[in-house]
């Protein structure tokens, strides 16, 4: 009897598994910065961009203000209900207005069927975003790691 409701519970929690969608890095990562012909940048302003928009594939980011960095990809095996995405970016200390040191922003984004491209980007819009050293970019579905990137903000 108690080997009956085992090879039960065992085959409930293999279909529990399969019900869940395969979500995977389809093809390959762009990272780097994201190209913009804007150069006066001022604290507090976003430019509108295309979802397009070109990425120059590199690790080194300039510490100054307008720069947008990050990765873009695509993801198989979307469906609608999904566990969301957590874009997780752990930062060097960013330190806000308010003395508070943030060594890591975590970010929930409910997985859009229809995309053809995912984003984790972070846009330097603030003089006290702009800190150098490590930026370590992680897409998690759950407790799985989708992509990673790490860039050096010089």
């Amino acid at each position: 009897m108690h080997y009956t409701r085992v090879a039960m519970m065992a085959g409930l929690f293999a279909w529990a598994g399969l019900s869940q969608a395969d979500v995977r890095v389809d093809g390959p990562v762009e990272y780097g910065i994201f190209s913009s012909q804007y150069q006066d940048f001022q604290p507090g302003e976003r430019v509108l961009t295309r979802s397009n928009q070109e990425i120059e594939r590199t690790e080194q980011v300039p510490a100054k203000l307008g720069t947008k960095f990050g990765m873009r990809y695509s993801l198989a095996g979307k469906r609608e209900g999904d566990t969301p995405l957590t874009l997780l970016y752990l930062t060097p200390g960013v330190v806000t207005p308010d003395g508070q040191r943030h060594d890591k922003f975590e970010v929930q984004q409910k997985l859009v069927v229809g995309a053809p491209q995912d984003v984790m980007a972070f846009e330097f819009t603030e003089h006290h975003e702009v800190v150098p050293g490590e930026w370590h970019f992680i897409v998690y579905q759950g407790d799985r790691k989708l992509a990673e990137q790490r860039f050096t903000v010089r």
